[in-house]
């Protein structure tokens, strides 16, 4: 286990991954109390091991997948909440209309960065609480339910602030205290909860005796560590590890390969028969979560189409610090709905193009409707699937040492009396116009 962690960690190092390494130091805290403890002892410090996962980050696509679940969510009920308050509110996907004002349900409000600090206290609640295991796991279980619960109330003492006092009471320190407030109700409801659980109890425990939080003899149970025999083994972890720590330390990062490609302000004004509108820029907050080093937001027109083709592409240089945000997780924020998901065949060879796969997305917003085409491109590898492309991305940047990739979007309007195969037909075109240019802006292999 310790060589695997080192392993392990040294690989995240080498395509300079934080994620891995912090993987990786889980199994070496792991592999330490195996090794000075031994197998049968060690064994039983499993939950503190098990702790550490909480400190660890998602991975980003379960991340903004996540988080815009809960947005969602805690949008609905905080709506519902205002409503049953007598506030006139409308929902437009994570957009609170309350008719002067507009609030967005951004992803620092999804109740995510409540619900890991309750999820790792509800843990070791579950785990010092000497009741049944169904109480440990209604205690653990409860805490998502509790967090979006108190989140949407939160939302809601907002909109009803927002409401009669304006947005400047929401904003800046206000807003953070008012989160604090939140975190430290939903700790309350826990322990309120395992106080009801209690009352069904047949000992009738009170709450500090069930939690097991008796510090006698703490400190000569600590002095027991003083106990542990030197051993070969011990030894050799120690040389071990003082050399990995000694050869990261040695060995230099590996450098970001830097690619030769052309920026998106060089994008020429017509590709085919398509006339490309000027490059449109993005809401300085979209831009912060977009996070791109380049990109390009367009409209491509046609004399012949009735109606354009939108056109974006989001480049990075090091997706490892920041990457590409999959459609699906975005458009449900700005009030639209998945109608039909598919994956989509290129066959068609484009300008050269090899033929690839790619997501075809219809959504709606009440009577309006759209057709949706994206993938990733990973250094010309094109895929229609984020894990896949983080997958590719991960083997690229250890064999070429290159971490750039895109993101490709393509969305037209289905026009009143439209059928979606005429939207798709012009979709299609617009892409064989711009396929064949992509490449001098995000470079191949």
């Amino acid at each position: 286990m310790l060589v695997a962690a080192l392993v392990f960690g040294g690989f995240g190092r080498a395509i300079q991954v934080s994620d891995f390494v912090a993987y990786a130091m889980i199994l070496w805290v792991g592999a330490l109390i195996l090794i000075s403890f031994g197998w049968k002892q060690g064994w039983q410090f499993w939950p503190s091991v098990l702790h550490l996962v909480y400190m660890l980050p998602l991975p980003g696509v379960l991340y903004y997948g996540l988080s815009t679940y809960l947005q969602g969510i805690s949008s609905q009920l905080g709506v519902y909440f205002l409503q049953l308050l007598g506030v006139a509110v409308y929902l437009d996907g994570n957009i609170i209309d309350l008719g002067v004002y507009k609030l967005h349900v951004a992803e620092a409000c999804s109740g995510l960065r409540y619900l890991f600090p309750i999820l790792s206290f509800s843990y070791i609640f579950a785990v010092l609480y000497r009741g049944p295991i169904w109480h440990k796991a209604v205690l653990l279980v409860s805490a998502a339910p509790i967090t979006v619960l108190m989140n949407s109330v939160r939302i809601a003492i907002i909109g009803v602030f927002v409401e009669n006092s304006g947005l400047e009471h929401v904003e800046g320190l206000t807003h953070f205290l008012e989160g604090w407030v939140i975190f430290i109700t939903c700790v309350v409801l826990l322990f309120l909860l395992a106080r009801i659980m209690l009352l069904l109890h047949p000992s009738k425990m009170g709450l500090m005796e069930a939690l097991d939080l008796e510090f006698d003899g703490l400190f000569p149970q600590a002095k027991r560590i003083g106990l542990i025999q030197p051993s070969a083994a011990l030894i050799g972890t120690t040389l071990l590890i003082c050399g990995a720590a000694t050869a990261s330390q040695i060995i230099p990062p590996r450098p970001l390969e830097i690619v030769d490609r052309q920026p998106f302000v060089l994008f020429p004004s017509e590709v085919g028969d398509w006339n490309v509108g000027a490059q449109q820029r993005l809401e300085s907050s979209v831009e912060k979560t977009l996070a791109a080093d380049d990109y390009i937001s367009t409209s491509l027109t046609k004399a012949s189409t009735v109606a354009p083709v939108e056109f974006f592409v989001a480049w990075y240089k090091d997706q490892t610090r920041g990457g590409t945000h999959s459609p699906t997780i975005c458009l449900p924020g700005g009030g639209w709905e998945i109608s039909d998901f598919r994956r989509k065949r290129v066959l068609e060879n484009f300008d050269g193009a090899e033929p690839f796969s790619l997501n075809r997305v219809i959504i709606q917003k009440g009577l309006q409707r759209m057709i949706v085409y994206y993938w990733y491109d990973q250094q010309g590898e094109r895929t229609p699937s984020s894990l896949w492309s983080k997958v590719t991305m991960t083997w690229l940047k250890l064999t070429k040492g290159r971490g750039d990739g895109a993101l490709v979007r393509l969305i037209t309007p289905i026009m009143p009396n439209e059928s979606d195969t005429a939207a798709d037909a012009r979709l299609q075109d617009g892409l064989q116009s711009v396929i064949g240019t992509l490449p001098r802006y995000l470079p191949g292999n």
